[in-house]
This record gives C-alpha cells, sequence and structure tokens, in this order.
C-alpha cells in the first residue's frame, strides 16, 4: 500500500520529492511531548520514528524510494525502545535503501541531479532547509553537467496531499472504526453526565473509551463545555462543575491508526432539554440534516454551506432570534453574531485534512472517497442584552463525519445519538 502511493507520488512529478518526520517536541526539562508522526511521511512510509527523512527520486538510476533514519543505537534504545535503524528501514518497510541521517547533507545532491522540479514543504526544518539549498547550490556549481537541477520547490498540497483527500478502502476502514469509538464514547458521556458533576469526568469518560478501543490517542483535545462554556467554540479548560438546566456541548473524536473521526453533541445535563433548549436545537438539527442531504458527487462544501445557511437562518427567525426577511438577513450576515464560523472541512489523517478546497477560482466538486465534516451551531452569548432572555447562555453544535459515496453519502458517524428523543433516552440510560 505505502510503496503503491509512493508510485503515485513518483508518477506525477518531475523530479524528486522530500518529506520530513515530525520533530519531537518537549514537554518540561528532559520529558518529552507524546510523539506523533507527520501525516505526510506516515501516509507515504508508515514509519513513525522521528529524525527520519524520505526522499524519492525520479532522476536516480537505482533508488527511487529512500529514508535516511537514525541509526540502531543499543544504549539510547534501552531508554526510549527499538529503532529499525538503516536495515530495518529497507527490510520492513519496503525502501529501496536506507541510509543514517547523518549522511542526507552529503547523499542529497545525488538524488536531486537531473531533477527540474522539488516536491518539498520549505520552513518545516530549517535544518533540512539548509541541505537542500546546499544541494541545489552543489548542482548549480558543476555549470556544464548536461543534468538539471531543480529551478523550481512546489508545496505538496498539489501533488500528494491531493492523493490524501480522497481515501481509499483502507483508509475508510479506519475512519469507520474512528468514528464508531467516538460514537460510543458521545454515547457514554450523555449516560454520565449529570448535575454536579465536573466537565473533566466527562472528559475522562471520553478519552476512556477511546483508549479501551484500541483508539491510543485523541484526534485533538475533547471540548466538553457545559452552561456559558458551550458559547465558546475552542473552550477546552473542562474544570467547570455542570448546573441543572444546563446544556453540555461536547466536541471530541479519537484518532485510530492514524485517522480522526470529529464528532460534536450537545445535550442537557439533567437529560430533558427546555422548551428553549428544543427549539433552538431543532432548528441546528434541521440545518444540519439539509445539510447532509446535500451531500452528493457533484455538490460542493460551498454548497453545502449555503443549504445550511440558510435553514440555519430560517430557524433562528422561527425562535425569534433573528428578525427580518431571510434573504437581507444572509446578505447583511446577520446571523453572525449566533453563527460565526463555516459548516465543513475535510476529514482524514488530519482532522482538519489537507486538499484545496477551490481549484481553478471554483468550489471543487464533491467525488467519491471525500470525507467531510457537517457542523452548524448556534450560540447564544450569555450577556447578549439583545437576545431573548431564554435564549441567552445557550449554545449548540451538531457535527458528524460524512463520506461522499457514488450514489450520495454515508454519515460515518451516524451511531451518536442525535435526535431529541434519543438523545434524551441516552442520557437516562
Amino acid at each position: 500500500m505505502f510503496a503503491d502511493r509512493r508510485r503515485r507520488v513518483l508518477d506525477s512529478i518531475r523530479g524528486a520529492a522530500i518529506v520530513v518526520a515530525a520533530p519531537v517536541s518537549i514537554r518540561n526539562n528532559d520529558v518529552e511531548q507524546e510523539y506523533r508522526q507527520d501525516s505526510d511521511m506516515q501516509y507515504l512510509t508508515g514509519f513513525d520514528e522521528p529524525e527520519s527523512v524520505l526522499v524519492l527520486s525520479k532522476v536516480h538510476p537505482e533508488h527511487r524510494s529512500v529514508l535516511f533514519v537514525r541509526p540502531r543505537d543499543r544504549e539510547r534504545e534501552q531508554w526510549d525502545g527499538a529503532r529499525a535503524g538503516v536495515e530495518g528501514a529497507v527490510a520492513a518497510y519496503g525502501l529501496d535503501a536506507a541510509f543514517p541521517l547523518s549522511e542526507l547533507r552529503k547523499r542529497l545532491p545525488e538524488y536531486l541531479a537531473g531533477a527540474e522540479e522539488l516536491v518539498y514543504e520549505l520552513g518545516k526544518s530549517s535544518e533540512v532547509d539548509a541541505h537542500v539549498l546546499s544541494a541545489i547550490t552543489q548542482l548549480r556549481a558543476r555549470g556544464r553537467s548536461v543534468k538539471p537541477w531543480p529551478r523550481t520547490i512546489i508545496h505538496p498540497d498539489s501533488v500528494w496531499h491531493e492523493l490524501r483527500l480522497v481515501k481509499d478502502a483502507h483508509e475508510l476502514e479506519r475512519m469507520r472504526r474512528a468514528a464508531t469509538i467516538s460514537s460510543d464514547a458521545h454515547r457514554a458521556a450523555m449516560a454520565v453526565a449529570a448535575p454536579g458533576r465536573f466537565e473533566y469526568e466527562v472528559d475522562a469518560t471520553l478519552r476512556d473509551v477511546f483508549r479501551r478501543n484500541g483508539a491510543l490517542r485523541e484526534a485533538y483535545a475533547p471540548i466538553v463545555g457545559s452552561g456559558p462554556n458551550a458559547t465558546v467554540l475552542h473552550y477546552r479548560e473542562n474544570r467547570r462543575q455542570m448546573q441543572d438546566g444546563e446544556l453540555l456541548l461536547i466536541d471530541a473524536g479519537c484518532e485510530f491508526d492514524y485517522y480522526a473521526a470529529d464528532i460534536t453533541r450537545t445535550f442537557p445535563v439533567n437529560g430533558t432539554f427546555s422548551a428553549a433548549q428544543r427549539a433552538v436545537y431543532e432548528a441546528v438539527l434541521t440545518s444540519q440534516l439539509a445539510a447532509i442531504d446535500e451531500v452528493r458527487p457533484g455538490s460542493t462544501i460551498e454548497r453545502v454551506h449555503e443549504v445550511a445557511l440558510r435553514v440555519l437562518v430560517e430557524g433562528m427567525v422561527r425562535v425569534g432570534l433573528l428578525v427580518g426577511a431571510v434573504d437581507d438577513l444572509i446578505a447583511k450576515e446577520s446571523y453572525k453574531r449566533f453563527y460565526m464560523h463555516r459548516t465543513s472541512h475535510w476529514l482524514g489523517m488530519d482532522v482538519h485534512d489537507v486538499g484545496s478546497y477551490f481549484v481553478g477560482g471554483v468550489a471543487r466538486p464533491f467525488v467519491p472517497g471525500v470525507v467531510l465534516t457537517i457542523e452548524p451551531g448556534i450560540y447564544v452569548s450569555p450577556d447578549d442584552v439583545e437576545a431573548p432572555a431564554e435564549f441567552r447562555g445557550i449554545g449548540i453544535r451538531i457535527e458528524d463525519d460524512v463520506l461522499v459515496t457514488a450514489n450520495g453519502h454515508e454519515v460515518l458517524s451516524a451511531a451518536a445519538p442525535k435526535t431529541v428523543d434519543d438523545i434524551e433516552r441516552a442520557c437516562r440510560t
């Protein structure tokens, strides 16, 4: 699978490509943050060690795929765990060759000689940037050589980021699993939340379900916002004690084998929606369902947003949050007081996954294999004195992960309760 991905990249470039592993990040003193490989490196190699560089060369006479890695080191492996080393990188990962990372500067010119273009993301590693520029300078200095050197450096977003946008069967299997585990976690959160408990207790439940089902990390820091915290889009403190009569907004998803889920559910802490909460919730849900129904080959992420926005504004007018003609309210962006973000983003190895939203200045049409989120919301600030009193402090977002299929769509996160009746039932279990 990884070899096929590298072959597809090589088929689409005019020269060479370089991918750099994610660096190790220090948490404090000599304690490291949990390591997570760069998504591009993982996508093209499956190699999850730091301090490594992948070089793909269409012009080298022997080596198409080469990995520069940390050599074996018995003392360091005693502390940090086993390394693949040079031999293991070839034997276990299917590369044509591997060398110690210390040889990258010396060997890089031979893999770039004859390449007209280089696909490489400048700015991610100053050390590798320096090696790349040194190699190009050396090749230029050869003067009368008949071989060209890279005169153009291209960002990966036009090459393997485009490949990553459309998921294959292997990737979709992992995304379905991530969505299933995350849906189970949301259901467990509904069962455990109650007045008097703290947001961090619900957070712990989410993470517990993730881990016990084989998802070794969260796709992002969970948002567990109760009461007024639900109106803060990226609230992450998760410390507040939940009160009777409030809503709890949870935006959380696990990462399973490097693939993310991204699900949001909002529900009453005491298990029963008030009339005002239910009215706003139904407005958001109606918008989300209309947007999901728009997902099919040929539609676009812009069209999905337009559909969600119109139905959402209609709901705001219906419940009394806005007054006026829907077209005028949309044209004047009056809705942004309560809905200030877009409806969708790509989903995959990264929560906000790679892939252009526009091609040639036009919104790109959906094709089967693309996965996106759909997440409209309404957020009424607790200090918005112009809003009806019964709505102040209500924050609601509903988010699902949706796959574009040949005939329409598949909601990967459908197992997470979403209707009012299903949510209240899940809260009682």
